[in-house]
């Protein structure tokens, strides 16, 4: 994990289903929790929606909040 893909969990939007359009940091911790049970997609949004759901998991959400300003 580095700076540049915590960056782009707050730049890179969801491009399908019920929250396309919203920012990966964005996206509710359940389904999040789905996806993590159901199979992350493949290639770079799949390692994206992992490191969302590894920081939600464990709590560190709040991490990326400096990166927003």
């Amino acid at each position: 994990m580095d700076s540049e893909q915590l960056q782009r969990l707050l730049t890179v939007q969801m491009p399908y289903g019920k929250y396309q359009g919203r920012c990966i940091a964005d996206l509710p911790g359940h389904y999040l929790m789905w996806m993590a049970r159901e199979g992350f997609p493949r290639g770079d949004l799949g390692r994206l929606l992992a490191l969302m759901y590894e920081l939600d998991h464990n709590g560190l959400a709040h991490l990326l909040e400096p990166l927003r300003r």
